[in-house]
């Protein structure tokens, strides 16, 4: 399950428990939304209560970020789990914008709005 919030020049997305394929559709649609209303996007992703993700998520991750990799901006990622924080590192070798990983809510916000 995830919830999706924007404001001005981000949107961020809690998951919670496992991360499906239908939400990470959400997820698509409102980035491709905000996108051609705004420009690129900035994105504040936060797994801390992530649990797992399905192997479809996996999939259609790196079908979109192939595609549309160059509509990002900042990536925050909030995780202490280092497999998560690895992959992040991984997806920055396809995607055109800065990703970091914080262990912090605050500081995540603050970069990713900036």
């Amino acid at each position: 399950m995830i919830t999706i919030q924007e404001t001005d020049n981000l949107i961020s997305v809690a998951v919670f428990g496992e991360f499906t394929l239908a939400d990470y559709k959400e997820f698509e649609e409102q980035v491709l939304y905000k996108f051609r209303h705004d420009g690129k996007v900035n994105v504040l992703f936060d797994w801390r209560d992530m649990v797992d993700y399905t192997v479809d998520v996996a999939w259609e991750d790196i079908k979109f970020i192939r595609e549309h990799g160059s509509e990002f901006n900042r990536i925050a990622i909030i995780t202490e789990n280092q497999w998560q924080a690895w992959g992040a590192w991984v997806s920055n070798l396809f995607v055109n914008a800065d990703i970091r990983v914080f262990s912090n809510y605050a500081d995540a916000k603050a970069w990713a709005e900036a």
